[in-house]
C-alpha cells in the first residue's frame, strides 16, 4: 500500500509529502499495442458493415421494371392527351 506520508531530507531542509493513492482491486491493466489493436479492430468492423449496408441497399432489382413502365408511359402520350 503506497499511501502514507513521505520524507525527503537534505543536509539543510526537510520536507514531507503525503500520499493519498487508491489502489484498484479488479482493474486491468491496458498497454498501448493492446489500445491500438481495439482500435483497428473496430474501424475495419464499421468499415465492413458499411460496405455491407451499401452493397445491400445499393441492388433494387424492382428499379429496373420502373424505368421500363415510364418508358413505355412516355411514349405512348397520346393516350394521356
Amino acid at each position: 500500500d503506497p499511501r502514507g506520508i513521505y520524507t525527503c531530507e537534505t543536509e539543510s531542509r526537510k520536507k514531507s509529502l503525503q500520499v493519498h493513492y487508491r489502489m484498484c482491486q479488479n482493474c486491468i491493466e491496458v498497454d498501448a499495442p493492446t489500445i491500438s489493436a481495439i482500435v483497428v479492430a473496430d474501424v475495419v468492423a464499421t468499415v465492413l458493415l458499411a460496405v455491407a449496408v451499401y452493397c445491400i441497399t445499393g441492388q433494387d432489382k424492382g428499379r429496373m421494371s420502373r424505368a421500363s413502365d415510364r418508358q413505355n408511359l412516355i411514349a405512348n402520350e397520346q393516350l394521356y392527351q
